[in-house]
């Protein structure tokens, strides 16, 4: 399994620039081989140009095609064995066991949305048949389905380099859409990318498909990612990151000539509120519950649970110290790259200035394995309003504590929460029905509320919302993980007065593929 430092051009290899970057070992500091290039200009306008070559080609491919394409990166994903999953290592930092799980959930998912895509319904087929004898006018014959938009720019994320980066969500509902994608790989780990863009690369191959429906372009600099924004041939931008990155993708995409819409996953700070029976039941289980789920991943989720409020007394009070007992009995590990243990350690600079410091790992972090310490910040809810810095996310593990005087205070600060893509309530059922206000009130602030439980973990389903109002995501009405994910790439297209045999499949009356419609308002199949 070699490495060649190539991009993938539309199923070929190119390596035309001159720029140099290496991966880096994040637990030995060590530079990885081989060097990789910064993808030109040139080949970035030569795999968008393929794209769109490819793209009605592939709007108009069976769905079965398309299925088996998905269930084909699975495989060939699995066909590089444990060479993946120890390259990905090396150039993350992150455990064996950790990513043998990922690449599952990476393969597990591209096997989900086959089944999506083979199914059908997804498309949201409606029919309106024509009643030429309706009074006073005619009703016309009308039918309408979800289409493909086109082509799609997909950026890797660090700290998930299997299941949202190359062949992540993005690429896979992107796909599984029929739209093209150029994937921007991430530059922390770009072995992974190769390899798993080369087994992409084998699927499309394999598909019968055109081979323009994939590429993948490595690069250090803002420059290549800035300017697959800004290409006049794409349609949509996938981002999973940093409310900085992602808002100047936004930003960028906005002032194109003709705009275009950005999905972008920037991460939250997923407030947690422990309500008065919860602490009194489970304090210590709660506190263990929340430690572990702050230090999960060396806290690089964008559900880390960055925020905890309560009202102040002795249960609250039990948790925190139970808390700090466990946060320092929490080993510092390493993080996946030195410029994220940067923006943790300025994040962790920055709260020290606005609130008391409760508790950190009793062992200190070593800067040469790019480590990362568990830090535990504790305030009080005035002082919480006064520096509403201490909401803001800061990636890692850490995470701050609010002891609110009363119920009106923390009612207050809820609702001058900004947008979240997590909120999570510990509580009883009586707690739940004094609190029902606060339900209320996360509705309109997060996209997923979690009870009695902690918000990292996502299950990849059909029912899955991972997103959340601004500044979570650019556009709460989607979610970056789960099968709705397929509906960012997709837009209504109408057909009035078409002759039954020159309509898609999918809006023929005699429903070949046996999708569930909506025929004359009633659900049918």
């Amino acid at each position: 399994m070699t490495i060649t430092a190539e991009h993938f051009i539309a199923g070929q290899r190119s390596k035309a620039g001159t720029h140099r970057f290496s991966a880096q070992n994040p637990a030995t500091s060590e530079a990885l081989s081989p060097e990789f290039v910064e993808a030109t200009l040139a080949e970035l306008n030569q795999a968008v140009e393929a794209a769109d070559a490819a793209c009605e080609a592939f709007a108009a491919a069976p769905a079965e095609q398309v299925a088996l394409l998905l269930e084909s990166i699975a495989e060939e994903i699995l066909a590089l064995g444990d060479g993946l999953l120890e390259r990905a290592a090396a150039e993350t930092g992150l455990p064996l066991a950790r990513l043998t799980g990922e690449r599952g959930r990476t393969v597990n998912q591209a096997k989900l949305f086959a089944s999506v895509v083979r199914e059908g319904s997804w498309v949201d087929a409606r029919i309106d048949h024509a009643d030429l004898k309706r009074e006073p006018l005619p009703k016309p014959d009308v039918r309408r389905l979800l289409a493909p938009i086109g082509t799609i720019g997909v950026f890797g994320a660090s700290n998930f380099p299997l299941a949202i980066s190359v062949a992540g969500t993005d690429t896979v509902s992107a796909l599984g859409a029929r739209c093209p994608v150029v994937v921007k790989g991430h530059p922390a780990h770009p072995g992974t990318s190769e390899l798993v863009a080369g087994a992409i690369t084998r699927a499309v191959a394999k598909s019968g498909l055109p081979a323009g429906i994939f590429s993948m372009l490595q690069g250090v600099s803002h420059e290549i990612g800035t300017a697959l924004v800004e290409h006049p041939l794409i349609e949509a931008i996938a981002f999973t990151g940093s409310l900085k990155g992602g808002r100047a993708l936004f930003d960028a995409a906005a002032k194109r000539p003709k705009p275009i819409p950005v999905y972008a996953e920037m991460g939250s700070a997923n407030p947690v509120f422990l309500l008065p029976g919860a602490l009194k039941e489970r304090a210590d289980a709660i506190a263990q519950g929340y430690i572990g789920s702050v230090t999960m991943g060396v806290g690089q989720f964008c559900t880390n649970p960055g925020l905890v409020l309560g009202v102040e007394g002795p249960e609250l009070e039990s948790f925190r110290q139970a808390a700090a007992t466990l946060a320092q009995a929490a080993a510092p590990a390493t993080m996946l790259n030195a410029g994220i243990v940067a923006a943790f350690d300025a994040g962790v600079k920055r709260n020290a200035s606005f609130s008391r410091e409760l508790s950190r790992s009793a062992t200190p972090a070593d800067p040469k394995k790019t480590q990362a310490s568990c830090v535990i910040f504790s305030t009080d809810g005035a002082n919480f309003e006064k520096h509403r810095q201490l909401a803001e996310e800061v990636f890692g593990p850490t995470s701050v504590i609010v002891g609110c005087k009363d119920r009106a205070e923390l009612e207050r600060i809820a609702n001058h929460l900004e947008g979240h893509l997590t909120a999570t309530i510990h509580g009883t059922p009586g707690d739940l029905l004094e609190h029902q206000w606060l339900v209320q009130k996360l509705q309109r602030k997060v996209g997923r509320i979690v009870f009695n439980g902690f918000p990292t973990g996502i299950e990849v389903c059909a029912a899955m919302h991972h997103g959340g109002p601004y500044p979570a995501t650019s556009d709460g009405h989607f979610t970056s993980i789960g099968t709705a994910s397929i509906l960012r790439f997709a837009r209504p297209i109408c057909y009035q007065g078409f002759p039954e045999a020159a309509l898609p499949p999918e809006l023929q009356d005699a429903n070949p593929r046996k999708l569930l419609r909506l025929v004359d308002n009633q659900y049918t199949r």
